[in-house]
C-alpha cells in the first residue's frame, strides 16, 4: 500500500492559520493513473487570520484577458489558482484540528467566507467557461478532501480495534470490524462512478482486503464474503484500474472469495467464481493483444500468475469431485493399489495427469496440491484422515501426497541425497516457471502430512527439513524448525500405534537421524526432576518449555500448535493427579473440579 504524497510542509502556514500542527497522516497514494493527487500549497505568510478583502471595485478591474493569453503565464488566473490552492491546503491541514462542535463550525464558516470572497472577487474578470471548469474542480477537490477524512477516520477506529483486542476474540470487534468495512463500501460507491477517482477505489480494497484476512483467520470468512466480492467488482468495473498492472492484484481479490467460499464449504461456488475469474482475465488479454500497449514479458508474467491462482482454485475441488462415486452406477470402480504404484514413473494416479493437464511446472503443480489438501478449518493437531464415507475420496487425498513427495524430490533433493532450498518464495518459483520448491511451503506440506496422519513421510520429512533450517539464520525459519521440533515430539502420544502411514517415507542419512538424538538431548537438559509420567509424555513437556522460554531471536512457535499440545499435556497430567494418594473423604472433590475443569 502506497504512503500518501500529500503531505504539507511543516514551514508553510495557511492563510487563516493562527497555530502551527504536526503532520495529518492520510490514507495510501493514489495510483499513478489518478489524476486527482492532492498536493500541499504554497501557504500564505500572512499573519492574518482571514483571506485579504480587495478593496478596489470589482467592475472597474481589467478582466483577464488584459493580461495577455489565458495561461499559466497570466497573472490573474495564477493569483486566483494560488488564492484556490492555499484555501485547500489549509482545509485538508486543519481538518482534523476541529475536534468539539464549536470549533467545526468555526472552521467551516471560515472556509466558506473565504471560498465566496474568492469567487466574487475573481468571477466578472474570468472567462466564463474558465470560471464553470474551476468551480467544478474545487468542488471535485472539496468532495475528495471529505474521502480523504472519511478514510482516514476508518483506517484509526480499525487500528484502535485491533489495539484493544488483537485477535477479535469479543463479538464487539468483530461488529466494529463490519462497521468499518461497511463505510469503506459507501465510500467506494460514491467514488466509482467517476473515473478520475479510481485511487480511492484501489485504496478502499486494500482495506478491505486487509480487514477480511483478519476475519478470515478467526473463522468469520462468511462475514467477509460479501465485502471481498465488492472489492473485486469495484476492481472489474473501474476503467482506469482494469489496466494490466492491476491485474495481480485482482487475481489476489478473486483467490480471497473463492477461498471464503471453500472455508464456508461452499466449493461449488468457489469453484464457478475461479473459473468466472479466468474468463475475465482471459477478456483482458484480448483486449490488451488489440492495444498492444505493455511489454509482453512483463504482461506474461502478470496473465501466468493471475491464471496459475484461478486453475488452482479449480483443482482444489474440481480433484475431489472428478472421483465422486456415482450413485447411479452400481458397478464398482477398480481401486489402484496405491502402495505399488509408487513404484512406477510419472504420471501414476489420475491426480497427477490432472495436474499435469492444469499447470506446466513442478512449483505450480505443488502449490496445487497444497491448496487442494489445506482446510482452514482444521487445527494441526486434529490428526486423522479425510472425513467422509468415500472411500475414492480418501484415495485422492493419498495420491495427493504421493504426487507432493515426488515433485519435493524432483526439484529439490540433490545429488547427495539431501535437500535444499533456495531463497525465493513459491510464488515466485510459480511466475518464472521454475521446477524449484521454497523451504516454506516444504514446511507447509510436511504439517499436512502430520494432520493426515502419514507418520512415515511427515517423520522423514521433518527430519531433513529442521537439519536445514538449523542452517539458516532468519526468524522465518527458526519458526519452523520450532514448529516441525514440537510435531516431532507430540508424534509419538498421538500415534500411540506407531503406524507409518500409506506413503513411503523420503530416504534418511545420518544427518536427519541425528534429529531424535538432538530432541533427547533437549528433553534431558530441561528436566529437573523425574516424574511418574510416560518418558514420552516427559519429553514433550521439557521440549515444549525449550521452544517456548529459551529465547532464539525473539521467535516463537505456531501459538495453534502450542495451545493444543499444552491441552494435550493437561488431559495427561490430569490421569495421574487422579491416581494420586488422596484420602477417600476428599477425592470426590477433586476429581469432581478436575473433571470439570475448563
Amino acid at each position: 500500500m502506497a504512503s500518501s504524497r500529500s503531505s504539507s510542509s511543516s514551514s508553510e502556514e495557511s492563510p487563516d492559520s493562527e497555530t502551527s500542527v504536526s503532520p495529518v497522516h492520510l490514507p495510501p497514494t493514489p495510483p499513478p493513473t489518478s489524476t486527482a493527487v492532492l498536493k500541499s500549497p504554497s501557504e500564505s505568510k500572512s499573519s492574518s487570520t482571514d483571506p485579504p478583502q480587495c478593496t478596489h471595485s470589482e467592475d472597474s478591474l481589467p478582466s483577464a484577458a488584459f493580461y495577455g493569453p489565458l495561461d499559466s503565464k497570466n497573472p490573474l488566473l495564477a493569483s486566483c489558482e494560488k488564492e484556490i490552492r492555499e484555501l485547500l491546503g489549509f482545509m485538508k491541514k486543519k481538518k482534523a484540528l476541529a475536534t468539539s462542535m464549536e470549533q467545526k463550525y468555526e472552521f467551516h464558516r471560515r472556509c466558506a467566507t473565504t471560498l465566496f470572497n474568492i469567487w466574487t472577487k475573481y468571477a466578472p474578470r474570468l472567462p466564463s467557461n474558465y470560471y464553470n471548469e474551476k468551480l467544478l474542480k474545487v468542488g471535485d477537490s472539496l468532495c475528495q478532501i471529505k474521502f480523504h477524512a472519511l478514510s482516514g477516520k476508518n483506517i484509526c477506529n480499525y487500528q484502535l480495534v485491533c489495539e484493544s483486542d488483537a485477535n477479535l476474540q469479543n463479538e464487539e470487534s468483530v461488529r466494529q470490524c463490519l462497521h468499518i468495512l461497511s463505510s469503506f463500501r459507501l465510500i467506494m460507491q460514491v467514488a466509482l462512478p467517476q473515473e478520475h477517482l479510481c485511487w480511492i477505489i484501489f485504496n478502499g480494497t486494500l482495506y478491505i482486503y486487509t480487514i477480511c484476512r483478519k476475519l478470515m483467520v478467526i473463522g468469520q470468512s462468511s462475514k467477509a464474503l460479501e465485502f471481498l466480492l465488492w472489492a473485486s467488482m469495484c476492481m472489474e468495473s473501474s476503467v482506469p484500474l482494469l489496466s494490466i498492472r492491476y491485474l495481480t492484484w485482482r487475481a489476489t481479490l478473486y483467490t480471497a472469495v473463492c477461498q471464503c467460499h471453500y472455508d464456508c464449504q461452499d466449493g461449488i461456488h468457489g469453484e464457478a467464481f475461479a473459473r468466472r475469474a479466468l474468463a475475465k482475465i482471459d477478456e483482458l488479454r484480448q483486449l490488451e493483444l488489440m492495444s498492444s500497449s505493455s511489454s509482453l514479458e512483463t504482461s506474461r508474467k502478470y496473465y501466468r500468475e493471475a491464471t496459475i491462482k484461478m486453475a488452482v482454485m479449480i483443482f482444489k475441488r474440481g480433484v475431489f469431485e472428478s472421483r465422486r462415486k456415482n450413485k447411479n452406477v452400481l458397478r464398482p470402480k477398480l481401486r489402484l493399489n496405491l502402495k505399488e504404484a509408487q513404484s512406477l514413473p510419472w504420471p501414476r494416479t489420475v491426480t497427477e495427469r490432472l495436474l499435469d493437464e492444469l499447470l506446466d511446472s513442478t512449483s505450480s503443480r505443488f502449490l496445487a496440491v497444497l491448496e487442494a489438501l489445506s482446510d482452514s478449518n482444521r487445527r494441526i493437531l486434529q490428526t486423522g484422515p479425510l472425513v467422509t464415507d468415500e472411500m475414492e475420496l480418501r484415495d485422492v487425498v493419498s495420491e495427493l501426497f504421493m504426487a507432493g513427495k515426488e515433485l519435493l524430490i524432483l526439484s529439490n533433493v540433490r545429488s547427495n541425497g539431501k535437500l535444499d532450498f533456495p531463497q525465493t518464495s513459491l510464488l515466485e518459483h510459480v511466475v518464472e516457471k521454475r521446477n524449484a520448491l521454497s523451504v516454506g511451503a516444504s514446511v507447509r506440506f510436511a504439517k499436512l502430512a502430520f494432520t493426515y496422519e502419514e507418520w512415515g513421510l511427515f517423520e522423514s520429512l521433518a527430519g531433513q527439513l529442521i537439519h536445514f533450517l538449523q542452517k539458516q539464520d532468519n526468524p522465518q525459519s527458526k519458526k519452523a524448525e520450532k514448529d516441525l521440533i514440537l510435531l516431532l515430539a507430540v508424534e509419538p502420544l498421538i500415534n500411540v500405534k506407531r503406524n507409518r502411514g500409506l506413503i513411503f517415507p523420503l530416504e534418511t542419512d545420518k544427518e536427519t537421524q541425528s534429529i531424535e538424538n538432538y530432541l533427547k538431548h533437549i528433553a534431558c537438559h530441561e528436566s529437573c526432576m523425574r516424574t511418574t509420567f510416560t518418558e514420552d509424555t516427559f519429553s514433550l513437556a521439557a521440549i515444549l518449555h525449550f521452544c517456548v522460554c529459551v529465547p532464539t531471536q525473539g521467535v516463537l512457535p505456531d501459538k495453534d500448535i502450542v495451545v493444543d499440545i499444552i491441552g494435550l499435556l493437561w488431559q495427561r497430567c490430569k490421569l495421574g493427579i487422579q491416581r494420586l494418594n488422596i484420602p477417600k473423604n476428599d477425592f470426590a472433590k477433586y476429581s469432581h473440579k478436575i473433571s470439570t475443569n475448563k
